[in-house]
């Protein structure tokens, strides 16, 4: 309620970023001093002499899933100190405690310097307290930023809410305070109600999120004793958490029983909106984030930024963070809190048309988390970072660099060395030792029924031993599903698909048992029947798989600048080619990394195997121990305006808003949430911000790109080969070889062998035999 309470009680020059007093929410809910107003003279500057019979939301209004792109803005002056950074102790010294003073310095000087001071001074009043924030980044996002974005934010959803609904005249009061009794100590309290038809006893409470607090229902229960003719409705922008529906559907039964009526006497109206917020004036203390962007003296800015980097390390941190944010969350600026993003599934799914020195918009998607309080999201600037360093890892690169491979008899021939300083190479080269140690896993017999199947239908040696070929296998794409219109690409699928064939050539591993033909062909029909299925499920749906998924979706992304700079010089010619990737290290837990790490992982797993398993087959015992991604293209299928329209209905107006705000899209649990490298428009009120940032090196730049497009369907490499020298591919299409021209493939072998599937896979018969053997 603070922000509701501040706005009613501050003169309006109050809510100029000369901040809000530093009130916590129970001091607020008891201000004496809280004065409502007209809603149509707040809202709409004049006062209607009389109020509409229809007025006010309507008793029941199931939610319309389309369209949900209405949207509102706000400004939030504050967001132009997003990006000051904590203090030194001489700053914190210099600013002392006493804020106020730094106000009217600020008032009289307007310059950003006495600003950041005030921001200090305030840190400072609230280090020592019960409550208070040590980390300054959070204190500046939930305590500044997020105070003063709050009742800005509310009082714009309300506003909307007003015009909308028509509640005006003389009965409809906004912020209006009600006395009532606390229920338990029977203390005085009040209850300020957005919205109050005095004369129905109508109350209206609106909120940009999709969550009504707990103690404000605690409120309404104890209000509709006092006033049996009040009725209630609950306003939300986002949609509706399950847990305040149930609080309110049971709210509601409890009073319909009482009064013994079937009308509705509280409900919930879904009015899903995007809030637009509007950094003013931005200033060397704004925060331009480096990511998706080509310059790297420039940044940019947007919502899965700010998602990004409120988001914790850890589950725990993000736990101990979404309580926090909570805290401080009773306007809805946050949301969800950061901990409402599955962070695990973001991928990007549109860029616009680069345009030599206008920026780049993108966009990314991600799935909501079904409980963010308990199991909450986390991980996202990492995530983030991911994507954009892929991003330009496929761009800087050279395609003949893009493989990787891990075969038991080449230790020299890992991945390219300016590949194996990136995170991208790593992500692919880990993912070919999942999808060997997955292939392993998928068909043991003790975990899965399929498995059991599998080794009864496996071809036999004469002495009845099981018997497979080596398999090779590796990751491709299918050909992704996009739409290019409106300036941009968007990526509406991208799937993988596992392939396997039996390979032949100098690098395979020889087996230990011999297959005829037939038993060959046998194997093959197995293991793709029976396999290959559910490793095409892990690759396009675990978490193991989801950063191969979001690397290979820049690598979509990715292609489509490539084409476009081959027309038109780019932003990003500069990038394209020049073999330059120190911007785009290994970074944070992995800067160490090495591939060496991952090979000797697969060598151990080849030697030893994944996992033993005893069966009798045809009377013996056989111990039996188990222990794989090519991107030679990037196909991609355009579909029609037609397709695109009813397929994804009005998902490039989502794509388009979610770069200035977060977006649900359609009624789905999926968030869309954008960014810009764009600069901010410059203007008298808004000049062009001149931030300080620390240069990065960069390459001497490549040559411009000549290449056509690549082929909307992939070529088939061939078995075999020799990646010492790794063959070129197409220059603009080509993905990593992650596996796929060196053959391996599982093997039983008395000598151990999984070339390439991630383990060994040796057998032998105990001593001792079944009876009757």
């Amino acid at each position: 309620m603070w922000p509701r309470l501040a706005l009613a009680v501050t003169a309006a020059a109050a809510l100029t970023l000369t901040g809000l007093p530093d009130l916590d929410q129970a001091e607020a809910a008891k201000a004496p001093n809280v004065k409502a107003v007209r809603c149509d003279e707040k809202y709409l500057g004049k006062k209607f002499p009389s109020t509409p019979a229809d007025s006010g939301p309507p008793a029941n209004l199931p939610y319309d899933a389309w369209p949900n792109d209405e949207n509102y803005t706000y400004d939030n002056p504050a967001k132009a100190y997003d990006g000051v950074q904590p203090p030194t102790q001489a700053q914190r010294d210099k600013a002392g405690k006493n804020y106020r003073k730094w106000q009217r310095a600020y008032n009289k000087s307007k310059n950003p310097a006495d600003k950041v001071m005030e921001i200090y001074a305030r840190y400072n009043k609230q280090y020592d307290s019960a409550k208070g924030y040590k980390d300054f980044a959070r204190f500046l996002d939930v305590r500044y930023i997020g105070n003063h974005g709050n009742p800005r934010r509310g009082e714009a959803f309300e506003s909307r809410m007003v015009k909308k609904y028509n509640m005006v005249g003389p009965d409809w009061w906004c912020q209006d305070p009600i006395e009532y009794k606390d229920p338990v100590t029977g203390e005085k309290r009040t209850r300020v109600v957005d919205m109050h038809q005095r004369r129905t006893e109508v109350k209206v409470e609106a909120k940009s999120n999709g969550k009504i607090e707990k103690d404000q229902l605690v409120a309404d229960r104890q209000i509709a004793k006092e006033r049996p003719k009040s009725t209630f409705r609950y306003l939300t922008g986002a949609k509706t958490e399950g847990s305040t529906k149930d609080l309110i559907k049971q709210f509601d039964d409890d009073l319909k029983r009482d009064r013994g009526t079937s009308r509705t006497q509280a409900g919930v109206n879904e009015r899903r909106s995007n809030a637009i917020e509007r950094t003013q004036k931005p200033n060397v203390y704004t925060n331009y984030d480096k990511r998706f962007n080509p310059d790297p003296l420039k940044g940019g800015r947007g919502p899965i930024i700010d998602e990004a980097l409120r988001s914790g390390k850890t589950v725990e941190e993000a736990r101990r963070l979404q309580a926090q944010y909570n805290q401080n969350n009773r306007g809805g600026y946050f949301g969800r809190g950061p901990g409402g993003i599955d962070f695990s599934t973001m991928e990007i799914n549109y860029v616009g048309t680069p345009v030599k020195g206008k920026g780049l918009d993108y966009s990314m998607k991600a799935d909501y988390v079904k409980d963010p309080d308990t199991e909450p999201g986390y991980g996202g600037d990492a995530k983030l970072q991911l994507a954009s360093d892929a991003f330009f890892t496929w761009l800087a690169l050279t395609p003949d660099k893009f493989w990787v491979n891990l075969n038991p008899i080449r230790p020299d021939v890992i991945m390219d060395k300016e590949f194996a300083k990136t995170d991208a190479g790593r992500v692919l080269l880990e993912s070919d030792l999942t999808l060997k140690h997955d292939y392993a896993d998928a068909m043991n017999p003790d975990k899965y029924e399929r498995g059991e199947a599998f080794w009864k239908a496996a071809p036999r040696t004469p002495e009845g031993m099981p018997c497979l070929p080596v398999i090779r296998q590796w990751i491709t794409p299918k050909p992704a599903k996009v739409r290019e219109q409106d300036g941009g690409i968007y990526i509406l699928d991208a799937p993988l698909q596992v392939n396997m064939e039996v390979p032949t050539g100098p690098d395979v591993p020889q087996g230990g048992c011999k297959l005829t033909e037939a038993q060959t062909k046998q194997a093959e029909t197995l293991i793709r029947t029976m396999i290959r299925p559910e490793l095409e499920r892990r690759v396009n749906e675990d978490k193991s798989y989801g950063d191969l998924r979001r690397v290979y979706s820049s690598r979509v992304a990715a292609e489509y600048i490539r084409r476009k700079d081959a027309v038109q010089a780019t932003d990003f010619r500069k990038i394209i080619d020049s073999n330059d990737v120190k911007r785009w290290p290994l970074r944070g837990e992995n800067k160490d990394w090495d591939k060496k790490t991952v090979y000797d992982s697969y060598v151990d797993s080849f030697r030893n195997g994944d996992y033993k398993f005893e069966r009798v087959y045809d009377g013996k015992v056989w111990i039996l121990s188990m222990g794989g991604v090519d991107f030679s293209k990037a196909p991609k299928k355009n579909i029609t305006r037609v397709q695109f329209n009813t397929e994804h209905k009005g998902l490039d107006k989502t794509t388009k808003t979610s770069v200035q705000a977060q977006v649900t899209y359609q009624d789905s649990e999926t968030a869309y949430l954008g960014g810009s490298t764009a600069d901010q428009p410059t203007s008298p009120e808004n000049p062009k911000p001149t931030p300080k940032p620390t240069p990065t090196p960069t390459g001497t730049g490549g040559p411009k790109p000549t290449d056509t497009p690549s082929s909307p369907t992939p070529t088939h490499s061939a078995p075999g080969g020799d990646h010492t020298t790794p063959p070129a591919k197409d220059p603009s299409g080509d993905l990593a070889h992650t596996g796929s021209d060196l053959p391996v493939g599982p093997i039983i072998a008395a000598a151990a062998a999984l070339a390439v599937v991630g383990g060994a896979l040796t057998w032998w018969m105990r001593r001792r035999r079944t009876a009757g053997s």
